[in-house]
Parts: structure tokens; C-alpha cells; sequence
């Protein structure tokens, strides 16, 4: 214990812990977005990849409290390495852009705070299943069958969720914030590491900027898709009625009854 608090004690200590867990949680948006293409396969595909998931609530629920203390410790050095950097100069920069810097670099916390909203509401959207925040109706009432089993129509629910404009301009918005967060979160990376020369720098810093549009390009492309109606159009008016038949019925009104008016 005593060697844990002294490495988040120390300047060194924290910008060492801040790079582990950003590479950590670069590994995770990358291995998400695997995940997510498989929208533009057949809705049996990911289905399965998600019942699969959630059939292991050991493996999930380890996974998530391990990334659960992964940004807890990302944001909580970065907040304490900031705060520091201000005591270390109480007096303003003469330029309001200091030299060297990057405009990525400049939006590191606005970016990190919009990311960290987006993780709420992502959370709070596909996987606690709030009603009252996706548009559309309960997302619980969802189902499918899969190899002769009802699972969760994860599916279905992407298609839905994605048609309503204000959810997928917010999350244009967030994966904009992940990409500049990323830009030069990446970089920052490898310099912590001691991986930065004259003869790499350049190459790291368009490794970082390759690989951070590449991620913004294949998280965009999934919600566009579904808005513009290029995928899951014809499912999406299925699911949609199954939905209102379940809030008919929850609500006490029969479907049929409801159909005549």
C-alpha cells in the first residue's frame, strides 16, 4: 500500500498511472468497436455476441468493475495533475496559447468531461435500460430468439435507439470529443514512456492522429447508418410495434382494442 501511495503521490508516479489506464481504456474503445460493427451484420450476430456477454455475469461484472477503477484513477491523476500544474504557475501565460501546444492538447478537459457524460449516458442507454432517456419506449421489452432461447434484442435495440435525431447527434459529439481526446492522449502516451526522439515524434503523433480518426470513423459510422436508414430500416418498424404493444398492455389497454381507434 505504502508503494501505491507513493507512486500517486509523486508528479512521475501519476503521468505513469494516467498513461497505463488511458492505453488500457484505448484497448477497451477499440475492442468496443469490434462489438458494435457486427450492427451491420444480420441481427442474429450480435445478438449472439451479447448473449454471450451477459451469459458469463462473473467475466462481465469483473470486466466492469476493472474498468470502473481504470477511469477512476485515469480521471482522478489527471485532475490531480492539472491542479498541480496551476500551483506550479500561479501567474498566467503573457499568450493565451502557449507555445508547443496543440489545439488537442488545449481541449483535453472539456473533451474529457464530455466523454465521461457520454459514459453515463451510454451506460444508463444500453445497458441499465432507462425508459425515460432513449426516445423511443422500454428497451427491456426487447426479445428475440436466439437457437430457441428469448434473449435481449440488443439489435433491435441499437436500430431504435439510433432513429431518434438528439441521441445520435449526441453521440457525433461524443466520439468528436473521443477523437481529439485521443489525438493527443495517445502521443502524450508514448512520450510518458520515455518513447520520444527527434526521429519518432513526428511518427508517433501521426500514429496517434491516424489511429484516433480511424476510431471516430467506425463509432460515426454506426449511428449514421441507422439514422439515415441504411440499416435495420425494415426491423426497426417491426420492433417499434412490439414496443407499443407492450406499453398498451402495461398500461392496461388491450392491443387490439387500441388498433380499432
Amino acid at each position: 500500500m505504502s508503494t501505491v501511495a507513493g507512486i500517486l503521490n509523486s508528479s512521475l508516479g501519476r503521468k505513469f498511472v494516467m498513461a497505463a489506464t488511458g492505453g488500457l481504456l484505448c484497448l477497451f474503445v477499440v475492442g468496443h468497436l469490434v462489438g458494435n460493427l457486427q450492427v451491420f451484420g444480420p441481427p442474429e450476430l450480435i445478438n449472439a455476441y451479447a448473449h454471450f456477454l451477459q451469459s458469463k455475469p462473473v467475466m462481465i461484472w469483473g470486466a466492469r468493475i476493472g474498468l470502473l477503477l481504470v477511469v477512476v484513477l485515469h480521471v482522478v491523476t489527471a485532475v490531480q495533475l492539472s491542479l498541480a500544474n496551476k500551483d506550479a504557475r500561479p501567474v498566467a501565460y503573457a499568450s493565451k496559447v502557449p507555445y508547443g501546444s496543440t489545439w488537442q492538447s488545449r481541449y483535453m478537459l472539456g473533451s474529457g468531461i464530455v466523454v465521461a457524460a457520454f459514459i453515463l449516458y451510454h451506460l444508463a442507454h444500453f445497458t441499465a435500460l432507462l425508459p425515460g432517456i432513449n426516445g423511443v419506449g422500454d428497451f427491456s421489452k426487447l426479445k428475440t430468439v436466439l437457437h430457441g432461447e428469448t434473449v435481449a434484442d440488443v439489435y433491435g435495440m441499437m436500430i431504435l435507439g439510433f432513429q431518434v435525431w438528439w441521441v445520435t447527434l449526441f453521440y457525433l459529439i461524443a466520439q468528436a470529443s473521443l477523437f481529439i481526446h485521443l489525438s493527443h492522449g495517445l502521443a502524450s502516451l508514448f512520450q510518458t514512456f520515455g518513447l520520444r526522439n527527434h526521429v519518432w515524434w513526428p511518427r508517433i503523433q501521426r500514429f496517434a492522429q491516424g489511429a484516433s480518426l480511424a476510431l471516430f470513423l467506425g463509432y460515426a459510422v454506426i449511428p449514421i447508418a441507422i439514422y439515415v436508414r441504411v440499416v435495420g430500416a425494415d426491423y426497426a418498424g417491426q420492433k417499434t410495434a412490439e414496443l407499443k404493444a407492450a406499453a398498451l398492455v402495461a398500461a392496461g389497454t388491450p392491443a387490439d382494442k387500441a388498433a380499432t381507434k
